[in-house]
């Protein structure tokens, strides 16, 4: 039997590369998104490659979530692989400046989404001694940069919550990766401009960034490692950065 594995934020960007990978492994997929219409346009696209079951649910929202995983098919309830790609950057202002419900969608998103998912399905994978959780987190979660604050610090608690899982559930068999990314060219910073496509674009301007397919082979080189390696810790920068805001372009 084929390893199952759940993915959030499977809909677009570095969700939606490593569904594509984990398909090309022959991996059966629970593809989670809050976008209908994109997921049913998953079910099919890779549901001809493998087996594939979608769900749609608001990670931000404990309810959701816990109602979601636990009405899978008992069939794909032994969950592998746990991706936690699900989360977002809203706003570029000084921290004086920066708006609450924009705090919220970041905190909410990043760090409560990533527990409530994880929370969802840690209780299976140590019953059943084994499993695999990868964090996406960012190279903003170790370098606090201005205009970034709270982006800056959700991330640097998913590193933190990272190493937590590492330590508490290395004994029930269990690993865990946190990979971060530096600059990938998604709806990341469309969603952060809040719709300026043109502004957004200028973030990418004069260098080569890193593409979702990028960070989505680091995640195979991880989940695919010998039982006795974890990775524990992935930095991943595009060719022309230094550090999270250092990036020489041409």
């Amino acid at each position: 039997m084929s390893m199952i594995a759940l993915i959030t934020g499977a809909t677009s960007g570095i969700g939606r590369a490593t569904a594509e990978a984990f398909a090309d492994l022959d991996y059966r997929l629970i593809l989670c998104g809050r976008r209908q219409e994109r997921l049913d346009e998953l079910q099919e696209y890779l549901g001809a490659q493998t087996a594939v079951v979608t769900l749609n649910f608001d990670v931000r929202t404990w309810d959701e979530v816990e109602h979601a995983i636990r009405t899978l098919p008992d069939e794909w309830k032994a969950i592998d692989i746990l991706i936690n790609s699900a989360g977002n950057a809203h706003g570029m202002s000084p921290i004086q400046d920066g708006d609450p419900a924009d705090w919220d969608q970041m905190i909410d998103g990043n760090v409560q989404g990533l527990l409530y998912v994880s929370k969802a399905v840690m209780p299976g994978m140590v019953e059943r001694k084994r499993g695999h959780i990868v964090n996406i987190s960012s190279v903003a979660g170790k370098e606090t940069y201005a205009n970034g604050a709270v982006y800056c610090a959700s991330k640097a608690a998913v590193e933190a919550i990272s190493t937590g899982m590492r330590l508490d559930l290395i004994q029930h068999g269990i690993k865990v990766t946190n990979i971060a990314p530096g600059a990938v060219e998604t709806e990341f910073s469309v969603v952060r401009f809040k719709g300026d496509s043109e502004r957004a674009s200028k973030v990418y301007e004069g260098f080569a960034p890193l593409t979702p397919d990028d960070i989505a082979d680091a995640i195979v080189y991880a989940v695919t490692a010998p039982a006795n390696v974890t990775i524990a810790d992935m930095t991943i920068l595009a060719g022309a950065q230094a550090a999270a805001t250092t990036i020489y372009r041409k």
